[in-house]
C-alpha cells in the first residue's frame, strides 16, 4: 500500500479552493505548536483557534497554556476559542492505560477525544473544516491523526483538513516563531503519564 503524503493532500484541497478563503476550526495544543501551523494556512483560511486539551495534567499549565494562545492568536487577529478544563473526560478515556507507552493507546484514546471535540465544535458552529497543529510535532504519528481526523468526517459530518505540519520544515519553524513572540514553550506534552515517565527517566 502507497503511504500517503498527508501534506500533498492539504496542499491539494487548498488548490482546489482558488482563491475562496474557507473557515477553518483548528484545534491547538499550545501556542508554540500553533505558529508554524498558522503560518501555512493564514494565507487560505479564515483561521479560529480552539483550543482544547483536557489532558494537561494541572489547571495551572492548562490556564498557562491557554493565556500564550489567545495571546499569540490576538498578535495576528485572530479568533481564539478556549474550552473548559475538563480532565475528568481525558481520565475516563485513558482509564487502564496509564502505564502504556508515550505514543501508544493512551495517545491515540486522547488524540480521538480532542479532534472529536473539535469536530463536533466545527459543525456547531458551521466551519468550512477541522484540522489540528498535532502533526507539527515529530514525536506525534501524523498517520494515526489523520486517520482519526478522516474517521470522525465520516461519522459526524465536518470535513477535516489532513496535514502534516512538521514536513516543510515546519517543526524548526515553530521553535523560531516561538521565539520570536517568546511564547512560553512546555517541555513536555501535558499528560501526567507521560510526564511521570520522563521523570523517572531523567528526561525532566
Amino acid at each position: 500500500m502507497n503511504k500517503i503524503d498527508y501534506n500533498k493532500a492539504m496542499l491539494e484541497i487548498i488548490k482546489s479552493n482558488g482563491w475562496q478563503k474557507k473557515k477553518i476550526l483548528l484545534h491547538s495544543c499550545c501556542a508554540p505548536c500553533s505558529t508554524a501551523c498558522i503560518d501555512r494556512l493564514i494565507d487560505y483560511f479564515d483561521i479560529t483557534i480552539f483550543y482544547y486539551n483536557p489532558n494537561i495534567d494541572t489547571l495551572d499549565e492548562f490556564n498557562l497554556r491557554a493565556t500564550e494562545q489567545v495571546r499569540y492568536s490576538k498578535s495576528l487577529g485572530i479568533d481564539c476559542i478556549v474550552a473548559d478544563y475538563d480532565k475528568q473526560s481525558f481520565l475516563s478515556q485513558v482509564n487502564g492505560l496509564e502505564k502504556e507507552r508515550e505514543g501508544g493507546v493512551r495517545c491515540e484514546k486522547c488524540f480521538n477525544l480532542r479532534l472529536e471535540k473539535t469536530a463536533l465544535k466545527c459543525k456547531e458552529l458551521g466551519y468550512d473544516y477541522f484540522a489540528t497543529t498535532l502533526t507539527v510535532s515529530p514525536l506525534k504519528n501524523a498517520k494515526l491523526i489523520n486517520e482519526i481526523g478522516f474517521n470522525l468526517e465520516k461519522s459526524l459530518g465536518a470535513k477535516y483538513l489532513p496535514s502534516d505540519f512538521k514536513k516543510q520544515n515546519g517543526y524548526l519553524n515553530s521553535i523560531r516563531l516561538s521565539k520570536e513572540n517568546n511564547l512560553y514553550r512546555q517541555n513536555y506534552c501535558g499528560c501526567e503519564f507521560s510526564k511521570i515517565k520522563q521523570q523517572e527517566e531523567g528526561r525532566l
